[in-house]
């Protein structure tokens, strides 16, 4: 056992003692260490239950004959720093993640690790954190919260957020705001569209890093507990069989975890997310592996924010098993390893189809034909970017660009009705060296739909967008403006063109003989300081400590 590192030989007494002093007794000290890493905090009805669901993961580890070894790390909340200084943390606390689990894993000789996660970058950081030590493990969710209801329908805080530019723009009453505020996040549970948490959450089931069935699980379900006592013994019986994460994590799998995110019309972010998890196994995800995969995978669930329901409907409409059987049937899905067993199609089984669900569709009657994510190349962003498709239906947009350096000064326009049906709103200087930190966009998009563009407007930046993103919106340009790219060139009334079925994107304008963007940092010391010199590109997944700067 790896574990045998601290606790085995005449040696390691001093550190048997330790361990003693927190509990253990010879009986433990003979069985394996199984790490719990808690995202949990208080801060957010995200991760705000996850006590619960350890203390769940602990009974399984126990029954199964190995002793839970529980930490804690971060999480930072993208609904509650949207849109402020602080959503410059977000992405950044990805790899702190990462980071502090493999410090706590890796220095203490841990046999497997479970990382309980319970919102949008504890996931990708836990998969990240996997692949990297490539130690028996897995992924478990805890699960989407259950909408809200406002005007006798379901709402999430995607409405809020659009609510917002509503407000804004005289279509709803700052006491309507204020209702909608009030109901929109009803208890615990991570946002509950096909968001980026729900995306990741699918994904890692794809790819046999999370069980089959529990991700699906709402936050609040009585079957929850269960299924993170199954997930305690699944990881023990991966120590025991030597099963580890890089065998989970294949450029197979991977593309299994494309599939679920084009199926499902899932976050923009998962592309970074993805190419991150591959870079940390030791494989390469190019952009345009999400452009081939599009083109032959329908999207097959209503899910919103394009569509109509939530991932609690997903769940009662038969979940990932039912998508699964629907990708296995029409020949989107390879047959991987999984935390469940030899094969991701025997976890999927042959489940069940509630009568009359029309969530999860499939080939013959899909929500759109192709995926819902798109990457596309050009003189604007010779490294690609991310356009997501679910939402509208647009092939081709051309207009001027009305270019904001930052987020906020976009926001602001939008908010003043300055912003013209046609126009192409850039947002630079928002990359993940620039930000620093990439910041979502999710204020500005949201003031863009709430403000009834949304049909009219294109934006594009070498930022990121949240999961609630939905409309013509081109996110990750790259090189970011901060590396010298393209888009750090622009200026206000240069023809930009987006163009679907050629997956280009183009600026009409000379650029050569303009003089360079001019970068200042934001920030010349601390953590998002530190990420700023050591992250690489969005197109490999803005992870730090490799491919710096390319």
């Amino acid at each position: 056992m790896r574990s045998d590192t601290i606790k085995s030989g005449i040696s390691r007494a001093p550190a048997r003692a330790m361990l003693r002093g927190a509990g253990l007794d010879d009986r433990d000290l003979e069985r394996p260490f199984i790490g719990i890493v808690n995202t949990w905090t208080e801060v957010s009805p995200c991760n705000v239950h996850l006590r619960e669901l350890e203390e769940a993961v602990r009974r399984g580890i126990r029954a199964a004959g190995a002793v839970p070894i529980g930490f804690n790390t971060i999480s930072i909340s993208d609904g509650i720093t949207m849109g402020t200084p602080g959503m410059a943390a977000s992405l950044v606390s990805r790899e702190v993640i990462a980071d502090s689990i493999e410090l706590a894993i890796d220095g203490h000789s841990l046999d497997g690790a479970i990382v309980i996660a319970g919102c949008d970058k504890n996931l990708p950081a836990g998969a990240m954190a996997l692949a990297r030590m490539d130690i028996p493990g897995c992924v478990l969710y805890g699960g989407s919260i259950q909408p809200g209801r406002f005007q006798s329908r379901d709402v999430t805080i995607q409405d809020v957020f659009e609510g917002v530019g509503a407000c804004l723009a005289g279509r709803m009453s700052e006491a309507e705001l204020g209702e909608l505020e009030s109901s929109a996040c009803p208890g615990a549970g991570a946002c509950g569209g096909q968001f980026t948490a729900n995306t990741m959450a699918l994904a890692l089931t794809f790819m046999g890093l999370s069980p089959m069935g529990s991700n699906d699980l709402p936050a609040n379900h009585p079957d929850r507990a269960g299924a993170g006592e199954a997930a305690g013994r699944l990881v023990a019986a991966a120590v025991r069989e030597g099963r580890t994460a890089r065998q989970l994590v294949t450029r197979e799998s991977l593309e299994n975890g494309v599939a679920a995110v084009l199926a499902s019309g899932g976050s923009t972010n998962a592309v970074l997310h993805l190419c991150a998890i591959a870079g940390e196994a030791g494989l390469s995800l190019p952009l345009d592996t999400f452009t081939e995969h599009s083109a032959r995978t329908p999207v097959m669930c209503d899910l919103k924010p394009g569509g109509r329901y939530t991932a609690v409907d997903f769940h009662a409409a038969g979940g990932s098993a039912l998508l699964g059987a629907r990708l296995r049937a029409s020949g989107h899905l390879h047959d991987v390893p999984s935390i469940d067993g030899p094969s991701l199609f025997g976890a999927i089984g042959t489940p069940a189809e509630p009568p009359g669900q029309d969530v999860i569709r499939d080939d013959a009657e899909p929500v759109s034909p192709r995926g819902g994510l798109l990457c596309l190349h050009g003189s604007l962003a010779p490294s690609g970017c991310v356009l997501k498709l679910c939402g509208h239906g647009v092939e081709h947009f051309e207009g001027p660009a009305r270019v904001f350096d930052g987020e906020e000064a976009a926001f602001a326009a939008v908010g003043a009705g300055d912003v013209q049906p046609g126009d192409v709103v850039v947002i630079r200087g928002e990359g993940p060296r620039g930000g620093p930190g990439m910041r979502e966009m999710l204020a500005v998009t949201a003031a863009i739909q709430g403000a009834g563009l949304g049909d009219s407007v294109a934006l594009i930046t070498d930022g990121r967008f949240s999961g609630a993103t939905w409309g013509l919106m081109v996110g990750h340009a790259s090189p970011e403006a901060a590396a010298g790219g393209p888009i750090g060139l622009l200026r206000d009334g240069d023809r930009i063109s987006i163009d679907v079925p050629s997956a280009r994107i183009e600026v009409h304008a000379d650029l050569d003989a303009r003089p360079p963007y001019e970068h200042r940092p934001a920030r010349s010391s601390g953590a998002i300081a530190k990420y700023a010199s050591l992250v690489g590109c969005a197109s490999t997944g803005a992870r730090t400590g490799a491919d710096l700067h390319s």
